[in-house]
């Protein structure tokens, strides 16, 4: 068997960090204003469980 290649840095922490964006930008909207915001905040905070779901669902057993 061939050793796989080092994976890069954005590769590896590509989604993390769009993840932990997408988080932040909820809860700043969270506190600006009412109505569409709060909306805007529910639908990116729900993106970590989102993403915490599909991964559990799609785990090697």
């Amino acid at each position: 068997m061939k050793p796989r290649a080092p994976l890069s840095l954005p590769a590896i922490f590509g989604i993390p960090a769009a993840i932990a964006l997408v988080t932040t930008a909820g809860l700043v909207t969270a506190l600006l204003d009412d109505g569409l915001m709060d909306a805007l905040s529910w639908a990116a905070l729900s993106v970590p469980v989102l993403a915490a779901a599909r991964s559990w669902r799609n785990r090697e057993r």
